[in-house]
């Protein structure tokens, strides 16, 4: 693969499990994107603890994402940002604002696909402090399309355990059981990226559509980081 066609894309995970899911994602979907990962497990582990965004959280984010923007080697300069780590949104959102590249909270594409559905989303998730900010980040981003919402929430008690106690088969399982249980939805968020690889047992009991983060968001970075086209004549200026 020529260098010049490749996009240096950051990742920046606070689970150790969304690092599979994410490059998984990248290979199936955009191959030729080149990925590099920071990792700080320490932030899910505060956040977890009731340490606050406002407490230090979002100032470490901002650190890292810092950190990612300003490097450069293989594949060239940072071309954008994906945070893989559902339960940041605000501090995901403060990054935007001063960051002169595209910048995705994990979630963001899969709930524009979620709302082209329509009015009522399932919302999945394994990590429990994730749900709220991933609830009022969906709401919002209905509000601003002006469109009325309600979020079905199941938590998925214990999968996120097995998950890392190794046990992936027992993580689908319980995603799949807590998932059939859904009243009728409009379409389906699996909401964290470690939750992607249970889509194919969720899908067996949904007949609805079932989004995963990483596949929604590395088609949307795909599309914000294509080079525009020079549309201009041979041999006209601007």
């Amino acid at each position: 693969m020529a260098e010049e066609t490749r996009t240096r894309i950051a990742l920046i995970h606070a689970l150790t499990e969304s690092v599979l899911p994410a490059h998984q994602a990248f290979r199936a979907l955009w191959p030729e994107a080149y990925c590099f990962d920071l990792l700080d497990t320490s932030l899910s582990g505060d956040l977890a603890a009731g340490q606050r965004l406002e407490d230090g959280i979002a100032d470490r984010i901002r650190h890292l994402a810092d950190y990612a923007a300003a490097s450069q080697g293989e594949a060239g300069e940072t071309r954008a940002l994906l945070f893989t780590c559902s339960a940041f949104g605000p501090a995901i959102d403060a990054v935007k604002e001063h960051m002169p590249i595209p910048v995705l909270r994990p979630n963001e594409a899969a709930f524009e696909q979620a709302l082209a559905r329509g009015g009522r989303i399932g919302l999945a998730v394994t990590f429990g402090p994730s749900f709220a900010s991933l609830r009022d980040e969906l709401l919002s981003m209905a509000s601003q399309r002006g469109q009325a919402v309600e979020v079905i929430p199941v938590l998925v008690e214990g999968a996120l355990a097995a998950l890392k106690a190794g046990n992936g088969d027992e993580h689908d399982r319980l995603a799949a059981e807590a998932c059939r249980k859904l009243p009728s939805v409009d379409a389906l968020v699996l909401g964290q990226f470690s939750l992607a690889r249970a889509a194919d047992a969720v899908r067996h009991y949904i007949d609805v559509p079932v989004l995963t983060t990483p596949s929604s968001a590395v088609l949307a970075l795909k599309s914000l980081t294509k080079p525009t086209p020079d549309l201009r004549k041979p041999g006209t200026t601007s």
